[in-house]
């Protein structure tokens, strides 16, 4: 088993493309992912363990969300909680990669632990409103369930797009070749930072204030909605040029 310096280099070489990801995610989630990769390779965990950490860490943070009363203090550990959860879960791809020890039931369980987090982070928002919230109105319980929606379906089209994709490739035979993939675009980057997760968990450091938590909340719905909807053609345009090719 090598250094940590030697594991973090074999782990530079073993990145999924930049193409399509924020700048969050490139510059911060991704090498933060990387160190706790190296990590759980030199502990000798699995890919499987370490989704099992990302998920103990961020579920623990939604939990306290819903349960406890917002405060300041409140705020900043389940940001943490949350942004280490984040980086755990991009950890458990590069050690999978790093060792090939990735499989599909390694894939589904990262995918149903995604899955689950989506549902509760809102889950626990809509909680919190409701127990701690002295909303103005009580509309307001509505924004938490379509925020999620909006997650949710972004999440499950983004699956049903890559994989759908990569199966209509495969029966094209190996004699098909697919088009030149764009130049990563650091303008695209730039662009996704408020569809990045990392970028919604910064969203809870305003936890203390929970008009201004609100505020923040009802925004990024807001966006990730108008991105939802980008997206949704987006993945129907290349699906049916798929068809058509």
């Amino acid at each position: 088993m090598g250094s940590t310096g030697t594991v973090l280099r074999e782990l530079r070489g073993a990145q999924k493309s930049a193409k399509g990801v924020s700048l969050y995610s490139r510059y911060v989630n991704r090498p933060a992912g990387r160190v706790l990769a190296a990590m759980a390779y030199r502990a000798g965990l699995t890919p499987n363990q370490v989704t099992l950490i990302s998920a103990l860490f961020t579920y623990a943070a939604l939990v306290a969300v819903a349960l406890v009363e917002p405060s300041w203090t409140l705020a900043v550990l389940v940001w943490a909680a949350l942004v280490i959860g984040f980086a755990f879960d991009s950890a458990d791809g590069q050690l999978a990669r790093l060792t090939g020890r990735g499989g599909p039931d390694g894939e589904w369980l990262d995918h149903v632990v995604d899955c689950g987090k989506l549902l509760l982070v809102h889950t626990a928002v809509l909680i919190s409103f409701y127990r701690f919230g002295e909303l103005p109105s009580d509309a307001w319980l509505l924004l938490p369930l379509g925020f999620q929606l909006a997650a949710v379906v972004t999440f499950c089209a983004g699956l049903l797009r890559e994989h759908l994709g990569k199966a209509a490739a495969s029966a094209r035979g190996p004699s098909w070749a697919a088009p030149r993939a764009a130049p990563v675009s650091r303008v695209r980057a730039v662009a996704l930072l408020p569809a990045d997760y990392g970028v919604f968990c910064l969203v809870f450091l305003l936890l203390g204030a929970p008009g201004a938590f609100r505020a923040g909340y009802a925004v990024l719905a807001v966006v990730h909605t108008l991105f939802l909807a980008a997206f949704l053609a987006k993945w129907f345009r290349e699906l049916k040029a798929l068809r058509a090719g």
